[in-house]
């Protein structure tokens, strides 16, 4: 994959619950990171006494990240709501060249900042909540 637009990593909310998915608007910076935890089967009989690992095992998870400046009321409404509730709605995570990752997500954060000359910016952090399926572009 070579040199990518970084304004082309979205995030996406399905903002009804009927799959059709919004961007959400005014993010100037996004993240998405992958974990999987390991499950460790190391036994005096390991060979050479390496570590040993079992395959398949362990939980999968990811996180979202993006910060960015109000634009779009829905959205940000529908933000809000998420939160708040505690729902898990339907995201979409498009990475550029790569694909895009789709499933559930709890919104775990969200912060509001301001400064007396600039513009109002929020922060909001998101956490995999269940299967997650991916697409190649």
């Amino acid at each position: 994959m070579g040199a990518q637009n970084g304004k082309d990593l979205l995030i996406k909310m399905d903002l009804t619950g009927d799959g059709q998915f919004a961007t959400v608007a005014g993010l100037r910076a996004t993240r998405i990171s992958f974990n999987a935890e390991s499950v460790d089967v190391t036994s005096l009989e390991s060979q050479g006494g390496w570590r040993e690992l079992l395959a398949g095992a362990g939980m999968r998870s990811a996180q979202i990240s993006g910060q960015g400046v109000f634009r779009d009321a829905s959205t940000d409404e529908r933000a809000r709501q998420v939160f708040f509730d505690g729902e898990t709605p339907g995201f979409q995570v498009i990475i550029p060249d790569f694909g895009v990752v789709e499933g559930p997500f709890q919104i775990t954060s969200i912060e509001y900042a301001g400064s007396y000359n600039g513009e109002a910016t929020f922060e909001l952090a998101l956490a995999s909540a269940g299967a997650l399926s991916f697409q190649a572009l």
